[in-house]
């Protein structure tokens, strides 16, 4: 009998169910002993406090479209694994007791970099784990690609699509913001596929007064409108300047994301109307896309070919377009970042596109 115990943890994505039919079906396939399969519920909470459901074939049918996750998910930031529950429990020992209690043979885990730190904290402890790349940001070390960015890409360049016609239509300045809150890779990615003038990242400290040269530039030679691609960790220079400490203060003071702050700069040196787009969730939601599919159904099979050897301890990764296998304790607690000498930035650059730097 093989028992494997799975869970998905942090922000939902696209594709997260594709990713554990992949795993299912190809244990159901090509395991020999029978195959048992426990799904916990909202993520590691379910680990914690023994909420499961055993999971039987038909629950991996009709699911390869379907975004969100079947399993439910919830965040449980790794900074506090060692703080007891409000009930007292002891989150690290509930987990391994659980573990223990199923008899289970291994854990499968779909998350982010901070659900991959609690995996290889899990691992240390005695367990086997097998983490599934999964987060629309795509920063999680180690993989060049985590299945839900393209997906989150398609999303946020239809937005930016969309935004044209109106911003064109009024001659207005639009500043859209797109998820990205530490790393800018969507709106990196989107921006340039929809081809914004302005895109703002975290990684590249902005200059208001560069951002205006471009839309004044722009009205210079006849073009209307302008769209500004902003991440919603994007940054000003001068607050980059800051402190760790004062700048947390001044944003939990702001009362309002960063594209109103910009869209309120820019609006108060030039006089034009600007205005605000935040297509927000909408970005994790709806059916993944073919590519995430696919991927997401690899990187299953990959996790599954690892069970089925008895070989744990892993990340399943994409790099340079081959599945391959990372050690949990490389990937935990690294970020994967724009470079912003990166070959596509530079391109960006060549093609006109102002960062703000």
């Amino acid at each position: 009998m093989l028992r494997i115990g799975m869970l998905t943890s942090g922000g939902d994505c696209q594709a997260l169910n594709a990713a554990l039919r992949g795993v299912a079906k190809t244990l159901y396939a090509q395991c020999k002993d029978p195959v048992e399969i426990y799904g916990f519920l909202d993520g590691y909470r379910g680990m914690i406090y023994g909420n499961y459901r055993k999971l039987t074939p038909l629950d991996f049918k009709g699911i390869l479209t379907q975004g969100g996750t079947m399993l439910g998910t919830s965040r449980t930031p790794f900074k506090y694994l060692d703080e007891p529950t409000p009930e007292g429990l002891n989150k690290v020992a509930s987990m391994k007791q659980t573990y223990k209690e199923l008899q289970l043979d291994g854990l499968v885990m779909g998350g982010g970099n901070g659900s991959t730190k609690t995996a290889n904290r899990l691992s240390e402890e005695g367990l086997n784990v097998i983490a599934l790349p999964k987060t629309i940001d795509n920063d999680t070390w180690g993989t060049d690609y985590t299945f839900g960015f393209d997906s989150a890409i398609e999303i946020a360049t239809k937005c930016i699509d969309d935004i044209h016609t109106t911003a064109s239509s009024h001659g207005r300045v639009f500043v859209i913001e797109i998820m990205g809150h530490k790393v800018g890779w969507i709106p990196l990615y989107a921006g340039i596929a929809g081809g914004a003038d302005v895109i703002l990242i975290p990684e590249i400290p902005y200059d208001i007064k560069k951002v205006i040269e471009t839309i004044e530039h722009r009205d210079g030679t006849g073009s209307r409108f302008s769209i500004i691609v902003a991440a919603e960790g994007a940054i000003s220079k001068e607050d980059a300047a800051l402190s760790k400490k004062k700048y947390k203060k001044k944003v939990a003071s702001r009362g309002h994301s960063v594209a109103y702050e910009i869209a309120r700069e820019i609006g108060d040196r030039t006089g034009r109307e600007i205005r605000v787009a935040v297509p927000g969730h909408t970005q994790r939601g709806g059916a993944p896309c073919a590519a995430d599919r696919v991927f997401a159904t690899q990187v299953g099979v990959e996790a599954a070919s690892g069970i089925l050897n008895g070989e744990w301890g892993f990340m399943v990764a994409d790099k340079d377009r081959k599945i391959v296998r990372v050690p949990l304790d490389i990937v935990a607690g690294r970020l994967k970042t724009v470079d912003p000498e990166s070959q596509l930035v530079k391109q960006a650059k060549l093609l006109g596109i102002n960062f703000g730097d």
